[in-house]
C-alpha cells in the first residue's frame, strides 16, 4: 500500500471514529456553539458602552456643549452631576466612573485613572474637542478648516463580531488542545503506538493522517459558527476579508495540535494528561481575550496573555472578521501562531517515547 493510500485510509478510520465518538461530538462542536448562541442572544446586539464622566460643580463649557450637541454627545459619554470632588475622584479611583471635570477659571480638568487607558483616552479626546469649540466660540470667527467625520462600522463594534471569532478560538484550542493530548496518551497505555510502530504505514503518515482529520473538524466548526452567527437574529456582519480567517485557523490548530503533542508526549496517564491540559486551556481562554475584550483589562493580563497562542487567534480573526481590516492585518498573527506549532512540535519529538515504561 502506497503511503498515500495509507493517509487516506488512517484519515477516513479517524474521522469515522471521530464522528461515532457522540462525547468528542458534543464538546468538540456542539459545546462552544451553544455559548455562541447564549452570548450571542444576551450581548449580540449590545455595542460599546458610554463613557461615565462625573461633572464636579458648575462646568459651563460642559454644560454649554451639551445643550448645543447633546444628541452627539449622548451617544458617547454619560454625564452626571457630583457635588463633592473627593468623592468623585474616589469614584474614578474605584472605577465606577470613567472621569471626572471640573472647570477652574478659564481651564478644564480632567481628571482620570491610568487603570483604564482605552476610557480615559476617549474621554480626553471628548473634552480636548468641547474646548476647541468653545475658543471657536469665543472668538467669534468661524474656524477656517472642517472636520467631516465619517464612521468606518455600523455604529461601533456590536458584540456578536467580538463573540463569534472570540468562542470560536476557544472551541479550536480546546479540541486541539484535548485532542492531541488525549490521543497520544490513550495510543501509549493501550499499546497501539507500539503496533503502528510495526505496521507498514510509516508514522509521519500516521501523524499527518490525525493532524489533517483536527484540520478538518476546525474548518466545520468555523463554517457552523459563522453560519449561526449570520441569522438575522444574531446579526454578525462579516469584513470584506473574512477569508482570511480560514488560514488563520488552520494555523491556530497546529499551534493548539503541537501543545497538546506535549503535554501528551510528557504525561504518563491520561487522568495526569488531562488535568495539565485543564490547567492550559482555561487560563488560555480567559487570557486569551475569548470572554471579555482584552482592552478592558488591567495592564499585567494583557502582558500575561501574550504569552498565550489563543490571544494571537483572536485578535486575527477578530481584525479580519470583525474590524473589516485587509490580510496584511492577520499575516503576523500566523507567522507567530506558526512559530508555536515548529516549537511545540520539536519540544515534542524530544519528550516523544512509544510506551509508558
Amino acid at each position: 500500500m502506497s503511503t498515500l493510500e495509507s493517509f487516506k485510509s488512517l484519515s477516513r478510520a479517524m474521522f469515522l471514529g471521530f464522528r461515532r465518538d457522540r462525547g468528542a461530538l458534543f464538546f468538540t462542536v456542539l459545546f462552544p456553539l451553544m455559548f455562541l448562541v447564549i452570548f450571542g442572544g444576551v450581548f449580540g446586539h449590545q455595542s460599546t458602552s458610554k463613557v461615565k464622566v462625573l461633572e464636579i460643580g458648575n462646568v459651563p463649557i460642559l454644560d454649554q456643549a451639551m445643550a448645543h450637541g447633546s444628541g452627539e454627545l449622548g451617544k458617547t459619554m454619560k454625564l452626571s452631576k457630583a457635588s463633592d470632588k473627593h468623592g468623585a475622584l474616589h469614584k474614578v479611583t474605584k472605577g465606577d466612573a470613567d472621569a471626572a471635570v471640573e472647570q477652574v477659571g478659564n481651564q478644564l480638568v480632567v481628571h482620570y485613572s491610568a487603570a483604564d487607558q482605552v476610557k480615559s483616552g476617549t474621554v480626553q479626546g471628548l473634552m480636548n474637542s468641547i474646548v476647541q469649540g468653545a475658543n471657536q466660540a469665543a472668538t467669534g470667527k468661524p474656524p477656517a478648516y472642517h472636520v467631516a467625520a465619517q464612521q468606518v462600522e455600523d455604529d461601533s463594534l456590536k458584540a456578536i463580531q467580538f463573540f463569534t471569532p472570540s468562542l470560536l478560538g476557544w472551541a479550536l484550542a480546546s479540541a486541539g488542545v484535548f485532542g492531541a493530548s488525549q490521543t497520544l496518551v490513550t495510543w501509549r497505555t493501550k499499546g497501539i503506538l507500539r503496533r503502528l510502530q510495526l505496521s507498514p504505514a510509516p508514522i509521519p503518515t500516521v501523524f499527518a493522517a490525525r493532524v489533517a482529520v483536527s484540520l478538518a473538524v476546525a474548518l466545520v466548526q468555523f463554517a457552523l459558527f459563522v453560519a449561526v452567527a449570520q441569522l438575522p437574529f444574531f446579526g454578525l456582519k462579516l469584513g470584506h476579508y473574512w477569508w482570511m480567517a480560514i488560514p488563520m485557523v488552520l494555523s491556530g490548530v497546529l499551534a493548539f495540535l503541537a501543545i497538546g503533542m506535549v503535554i501528551g508526549a510528557w504525561a504518563k496517564t491520561q487522568e495526569t494528561a488531562q488535568a495539565v491540559t485543564q490547567l492550559v486551556v482555561l487560563p488560555m481562554a480567559f487570557l486569551g481575550g475569548s470572554f471579555f475584550p482584552l482592552d478592558a483589562s488591567p495592564t499585567w493580563m494583557r502582558t500575561i496573555a501574550y504569552v498565550f497562542p489563543l490571544r494571537y487567534l483572536n485578535t486575527g480573526m477578530l481584525n479580519v472578521m470583525g474590524r473589516g481590516l485587509g490580510p496584511m492585518s492577520a499575516l503576523p498573527q500566523m507567522g507567530i501562531l506558526l512559530g508555536f506549532a515548529v516549537v511545540g512540535g520539536l519540544v515534542a519529538m524530544r519528550l516523544f517515547r512509544w510506551d509508558s515504561a
